[in-house]
């Protein structure tokens, strides 16, 4: 693995969705992340919800018990999670902005505006020898205000380059590449996710100072179609071929 090898974190949510849609226990979410291991992906991205709509906190304790490869715990920034986290000190947790009613995340934390909010739970998970990423936009005040909280890590909503055509969508991409510069350049590592598709992902593959790319609502369609290792491969192969 070299220097420029973009991580694939491959996000298992969605299975979990389709497993509670009926109760019991198929699909697993821990299989999934199994295959998805195997099928090439660098680490494991599982959200657990306030409302516990999809993963749930077995799930999670399943996954920190079977994974070989990192488990990122997307969390909010609540007592409830933080305890969660402290528990199971994954090798990274993703700290984004949750609402009951969203369904899905539909933008990044305030960092600047929540910066008292947040700060101690940056802190307690940094301690805990966890690595914290923030889920924001690509927006200069918001990476200066991941680099005041000491975040080591910043994760760029994708979502709206993922929704944009044209100009705007080139427009867009202009901004996440000056956003990962600005993080690289003061020591935060960027990742970006949220809308990446095969046919959108690598104009953001080929920013260079984007070191991870979370995935898995997309990979998860594709997988009722062409099974979860061959998505995943595929996904990988695009990564690559953009770097």
């Amino acid at each position: 693995m070299t220097a420029h090898h973009l991580r694939l974190g491959v996000n298992i949510d969605h299975v979990a969705t389709i497993r509670n849609a009926r109760g019991g226990d198929h699909p697993d979410p821990v299989r999934a992340a199994e295959q998805a291991a195997d099928a090439g992906a660098d680490g494991i991205t599982a959200h657990l919800r306030e409302d516990r709509r999809h993963i749930t906190d077995g799930d999670i304790d399943r996954l920190s018990e079977a994974l070989t490869i990192p488990l990122n715990l997307e969390m909010a920034a609540t007592d409830e999670m933080l305890d969660i986290a402290l528990r199971h000190t994954p090798h990274a947790a993703c700290i984004v902005p949750e609402k009951r009613e969203e369904r899905t995340t539909e933008g990044g934390l305030d960092a600047a505006g929540g910066h008292n909010h947040l700060a101690p739970f940056v802190r307690e998970l940094k301690n805990a020898n966890i690595r914290v990423s923030l889920f924001i936009e690509p927006d200069p005040a918001q990476v200066e205000a991941a680099l005041r909280l000491g975040a080591p890590v910043v994760e760029f909503h994708t979502g709206r380059y993922a929704h944009l055509d044209g100009e705007e969508r080139a427009t867009e991409l202009r901004r996440i590449a000056d956003a990962a510069a600005l993080a690289a350049k003061n020591g935060i590592e960027p990742h970006a996710g949220h809308g990446l598709t095969y046919d959108n992902v690598g104009p953001i593959a080929a920013i260079p100072q984007i070191a991870e790319l979370n995935i898995g609502h997309f990979l998860m369609g594709e997988a009722i179609f062409t099974g979860l290792e061959t998505s995943v491969k595929r996904m990988r192969e695009l990564m690559d071929l953009a770097r």
